[in-house]
């Protein structure tokens, strides 16, 4: 039987003991991806408007993330509509955003073929542009994008998506292939290294760890440097599936690209509750699709899979970027449950997987 003294004593510890718990609970929920990661790479997030002047956003970003992308605000044919017209709002915002707390900022993207500037390749005769004037416009647009943003930017994707996924070219026969070769890649490589020579620069692409298309980017990349096209590092934008692609073919894409430069960054990271992947502006927005407890079962472990391989190789990787905060922002749309916050900002079962690692694996 307890004694008076007894009971206070136990009651006291037990008291200690509840307090200390969720004292701890708290001080582990208020550490972010970011400080969980400290010792193997940033972790970024492409953002759009709202998520940088909600103020629920805001803290929740500052409280996971340590380098940002604009999603669509830095792009070309957003940036730069026309030769004479340039909107800086937007892309104003998400960089001044970065610089008021701290935070690195990827420049995503100077040369795309899809929202691009295409009044550059087009004459004031409606011709298409000579090779001289193309490029002209091009160091011009170049120039003006990244000094404006070389206080703030740390890395750009300097040519995004110029590689094609299985077809007989090795290149993607965009209208900026057909009329200037893979010059225009070497070009915006120089134009971005002469406007911020102290500024990563990426060759980015999707659809980078399947065999084919690895090996077409890696001999693009190498026979670039070859000629002086100072590309310093490969961007894999990571649009996978809960089936795809395999840890073994991620890990030898990354092994690979790894003996041409020492800076790889997983730029687009979201997995979809499909089996879609890739890049490709067609797919299905799974519409009907209910996030069902098999659903997310397979999403944690793929998203576990692929931190896996990333931790191996932290030594060559610098940052992983998720595409979009939550899944209501998914370009990829909110049922195909792409990413670690659902549409209501809640962390789902991904996000104790990538969060709750053990690091002796």
């Amino acid at each position: 039987m307890m004694t008076y003294h007894t009971k206070r004593t136990f009651l006291f510890v037990l008291l200690t003991l509840l307090l200390t718990g969720s004292a701890n609970a708290q001080t582990h929920e208020a550490v972010g991806l970011k400080d969980v990661y400290r010792n193997y790479f940033t972790i970024g997030v492409a953002v759009n408007q709202r998520n940088v002047t909600d103020p629920t956003q805001m803290a929740l970003i500052k409280k996971e993330f340590n380098s940002i992308t604009a999603e669509n605000d830095m792009k070309s044919g957003s940036l730069h509509p026309k030769e004479d017209v340039w909107r800086w709002q937007g892309a104003d915002r998400i960089a001044n955003f970065c610089r008021q707390n701290g935070i690195k900022l990827r420049g995503h993207c100077l040369v795309w073929h899809a929202q691009f500037c295409d009044w550059m390749m087009t004459d004031k005769n409606g011709r298409p542009a000579s090779k001289r004037l193309f490029f002209k416009r091009l160091r011009k647009h170049i120039h003006t994008v990244v000094k404006r943003y070389k206080d703030v930017v740390y890395a750009w994707d300097v040519v995004n998506e110029a590689m094609d996924d299985g077809g007989p070219s090795a290149y993607r026969q965009s209208q900026l292939y057909k009329l200037y070769g893979d010059e225009f890649i070497a070009k915006a490589f120089k134009y971005a290294h002469e406007a911020d020579p102290s500024a990563l620069l990426f060759y980015n692409d999707y659809n980078a760890s399947m065999p084919t298309k690895r090996d077409r980017i890696y001999n693009m990349v190498k026979k670039m440097q070859a000629a002086g096209v100072p590309i310093t590092g490969i961007g894999m934008q990571g649009h996978c599936n809960i089936y795809g692609p395999s840890a073994q073919d991620v890990d030898a894409a990354l092994t690979k690209y790894a003996e041409l430069v020492s800076h790889i960054h997983i730029t687009e990271l979201d997995v979809r509750c499909n089996k879609e992947m890739g890049g490709q502006l067609q797919f299905s927005k799974g519409d009907t699709q209910q996030m069902t407890d098999s659903l997310a079962a397979l999403q944690a472990a793929q998203y576990a899979r692929l931190f896996q391989v990333f931790r191996n190789h932290k030594d060559v990787i610098d940052n992983v970027t998720f595409w979009n905060l939550c899944d209501g922002d998914s370009w990829l749309g909110v049922n195909n449950h792409p990413l670690l916050f659902d549409e209501h900002l809640q962390p789902k079962r991904a996000y104790y997987k990538v969060k709750h690692f053990n690091p002796n694996n």
